[in-house]
């Protein structure tokens, strides 16, 4: 049947209430036919053809029922309805025709285990389930007046079967409660592993695009800036590559590509800037996508190194298998340098290629001494494998856990999916537990309490019936007491609780008249099962049918023992076992069904619906990253190497030299907000100053003041006019940062700055995004420029510079 339309349960309530419902239809069909086929055998020759005629028509309904399970679609609700009722309805009829002790207690069977199974089979109808239920109810008091007229209706087994329903429908709602309880804590622990996968993603995405903004347009606008005299021919297509790495979305590589065939697309540069390769690779080597592709951007920057510092025009580049992993090497005989001494703020090593690495869950190392050439190293093992750890002089990536697309599920994903497993479990098991104690002390002190007051005259001796009545209730007491208290209750307990139940059992049977066995004076052979499946709730159900089976063989013997019992009493016996004994075994089926195949099926349910929203948010965010980050870079950036790509730009024109200049300062002060510094604000300008002094500026920078925290979109606005400032500045220029209590000023004074539209630029490239807490002052006399941009706190927003 299908669940309720609110927003539709989540997985654990989904999958219990599919088990609950094929559980209540092969419950219901199991005891009617064999309850049936008991009554068609106790049942005199003469009504056996009648009798037939009318509980075969209910085995049939039975059967198509069951069929429906698998083709639930094929069926209307409403004929799923008239079967149900036709089954209570054929079967309450069948006791006036049977007739006798044995018809009664088969119908009561057949009835009372049907209208129960109602309860879970129209679990999400309650309605359709009352109904049926009502129904049965008026079949049995129906059936009970046309086989015996003249006498009243027996009202004890209505009350009996009213009180079952009630158990069951609370039964249903306690456990439902419970795994809904349990979806939800699950959803909320989800939700916050997704924004940290979320967050996580974003921010190796953003690593990834800063990596290559660096390789490309950053490291192209600043050879531009550098300078005329050289040979141009192969800015256009570099800039339009730019554009194109510019545009693309990172983050979304998957499946696997060979490492091989993309070491051998590695660029080699145009002319003076060009490095001849001398490749050894053993190949193919297929790797997953993401590994590959941070493998070959890093060996695409790391030649670009050779070409710009090395001072040598050849490099050799390696690449192998090692332990189901590949290893790439790329070395030259140049001048070589001391990774050691390497800023923090140069991305080439730190960035392109150590950090992309890092990002997919390998390592890179590079080592080099001056006058001895560079060797850079990267290593791949795979998601199962950790990579070695680099020598002490060596700049070396720590490998962590991949999160590219494509790749298997870390190990820390299957942990926390045992936890979620684990945990619905439990709540399933606390539920389930939680329902079958209700049900055994409603059971006990209702219907189990007046039959043993009422036929106190029949038990020999009564006060051992009344003793162990006592005794289960306070084996009850016991267990409830630890439940109730979120405790599991201790193996000996257990134990000696069980044993007292068992021992309840014999001297029941063994107290009672042999010819009463299971009828109404037998109080504890129903309700002695409920107590025993409390106490085995979390073990497996082959315990729980070895205590049912002790306890139907103790009311066997004694009966046997005191003489052979005829056909009747052994089918009437039969049909008391299974509408009890076995009704318990079922739920005790159940309950085994629901913590080991339920709650994990629920888990993985969960998970993978979880990892789907994942993806989906992932994608969502890196797009949207992805076109803000875009939209920044349009209104100057893009511009520019859309220019120099066409012909537009010439790089001999000193306007746009400066232009490129300008923009390569930005861009570096963009790489330095992810840096971890105690003052980010020095640290980007610091950068902005570098750019200036590869230029040939001699800058110098002055702080006064304590430091204190910034927001980073203030910290764009305050150093902006001063990038643009410091890229034009053609000899000197003095930057100073003050800090006060409540303000922070960044000036730069140029003696000497290139005129033009370009001293404008942070207003025309930032003009709506413009903090309007900054306020720019700027000052211009002949060839000197003096800009200041200042921030003071609003007194709300809880930022402090002291």
């Amino acid at each position: 049947m299908a669940a309720e339309p609110i927003e539709g349960p989540r997985s654990s309530e989904r999958l219990l209430i599919l088990a609950l419902e094929r559980f209540g239809v092969w419950l219901r069909s199991i005891v009617v036919c064999l309850c049936g086929v008991l009554g068609v055998v106790s049942a005199e020759a003469a009504e056996i053809p009648l009798a037939l005629s009318l509980l075969v028509p209910a085995f049939l309904a039975c059967g198509v029922r069951l069929y429906s399970l698998r083709r639930p679609r094929l069926f209307p609700l409403a004929l799923l309805w008239t079967l149900d009722a036709a089954v209570v309805v054929l079967t309450g009829l069948s006791q006036p025709v049977i007739g006798g002790e044995s018809a009664n207690v088969m119908v009561e069977a057949m009835v009372g285990i049907s209208v129960v199974a109602f309860q879970y089979e129209w679990a999400t109808r309650p309605a359709a389930g009352a109904a049926l239920a009502a129904l049965g109810a008026g079949v049995s008091v129906l059936g009970d007046v046309l086989s015996s007229p003249g006498h009243s209706p027996d009202v004890v087994p209505l009350v009996r079967m009213l009180i079952q329903v009630g158990l069951s429908r609370a039964a249903y709602l306690i456990v439902r409660g419970l795994a809904r309880a349990a979806d939800r804590s699950a959803a909320v622990r989800a939700e916050a592993r997704r924004e940290m996968e979320v967050a996580a993603a974003r921010r190796a995405t953003e690593r990834e695009y800063l990596a290559t903004l660096h390789d490309t347009a950053s490291a192209t606008l600043l050879m531009v800036s550098q300078g005329d005299g050289r040979d141009w021919s192969w800015l256009p297509p570099r800039a339009r590559q730019d554009l194109e790495a510019m545009s693309a979305v990172p983050g979304f590589e998957t499946g696997s590509v060979d490492l091989a065939a993309l070491l051998g697309c590695v660029p080699e540069g145009e002319g003076q800037a060009r490095v001849r390769l001398k490749t050894r690779i053993d190949g193919p080597l297929a790797i997953p996508s993401g590994p590959g592709l941070a493998i070959f951007n890093g060996v695409r920057e790391a030649v670009t190194n050779v070409a710009r510092h090395a001072g040598v025009r050849e490099a050799e580049l390696r690449a192998w298998t090692e332990g189901g992993g590949a290893v790439v090497e790329l070395s030259d005989a140049g001048r070589g340098f001391d990774p050691e001494s390497v800023p923090a703020r140069r991305r080439g090593i730190n960035g392109s290629i150590i950090g992309r690495m890092h990002a997919v869950g390998g390592s890179a190392t590079v080592t080099s001494r001056p006058e001895t050439g560079t060797r850079v190293q990267w290593r791949w093992h795979g998601p199962a494998q950790a990579s070695p750890a680099g020598d002490s002089a060596q700049v070396t990536a720590v490998p962590r856990p991949s999160r590219v697309a494509g790749l298997p599920r870390p190990p820390r994903a299957q942990v926390q999916h045992t936890a979620d497993v684990r945990f619905i479990r439990g709540r399933l098991l606390y539920g389930t537990q939680l329902a079958v104690l209700l049900i055994s002390l409603v059971w006990q002190f209702t219907i189990s309490l007046r039959r043993l007051v009422v036929h106190q005259d029949m038990y020999r001796p009564a006060w051992a019936q009344t003793a162990a009545f006592v005794c289960l209730a306070a084996v009850a007491v016991i267990g409830g007491a630890y439940l109730l208290r979120g405790r599991r209750i201790p193996r000996r307990v257990r134990w000696w609780s069980l044993a007292s139940v068992l021992a309840v059992s014999a001297v029941c049977a063994f107290t009672l008249p042999p010819d009463q066995s299971t009828g109404a004076p037998d109080w504890a052979f129903g309700v002695v099962g409920w107590h025993a499946l409390f106490l085995l709730a979390d073990l497996r159900v082959r315990v729980y049918a070895a205590f049912l089976g002790a306890h139907v063989g103790l009311n066997a013997t004694a009966v046997f023992l005191s003489g052979e019992p005829t056909v009747a009493q052994w089918a009437t016996m039969g049909i008391s076992t299974i509408g009890s004994c076995g009704f318990q075994l079922s739920v005790g089926v159940l309950m085994t069904y629901l913590l080991h195949g339920t709650a994990p099926a629920a888990g993985t349910a969960a998970a993978r619906e979880e990892e789907l929203r994942t993806r989906e948010r992932i994608h969502e965010d890196m797009q949207r990253d992805h076109k803000e980050r875009y939209r920044a870079l349009t209104a100057t950036t893009v511009p520019l190497l859309v220019g120099l790509g066409h012909g537009v730009l010439s790089p001999h024109d000193e306007e746009v030299r400066l232009r490129c200049g300008v923009e390569a300062a930005r861009m570096r002060r963009l790489f330095a907000e992810s840096d971890a510094v105690l003052d980010p604000l020095l640290n980007e300008l610091r950068a902005c100053v570098e750019v200036a002094e590869h230029q040939g500026v001699t800058v110098s920078l002055a702080v006064r003041g304590r430091p204190g925290e910034v927001p980073v979109e203030v910290r764009r606005e305050l150093i902006d006019p001063v990038a643009v400032i410091l890229g034009r500045t053609r000899s000197a220029a003095r930057v100073t940062v003050v800090w006060t209590p409540r303000a922070v000023r960044v000036s730069v004074v140029s003696e000497d700055c290139a005129g033009g539209r370009g001293t404008d630029e942070a207003d025309q490239a930032h003009g709506p995004a413009t903090n309007a807490q900054v306020a720019v002052e700027r000052t211009t006399r002949g060839g000197s420029v003096w800009v200041e941009a200042g921030w003071r706190r609003p007194a709300a927003s809880g930022v402090d510079l002291t």
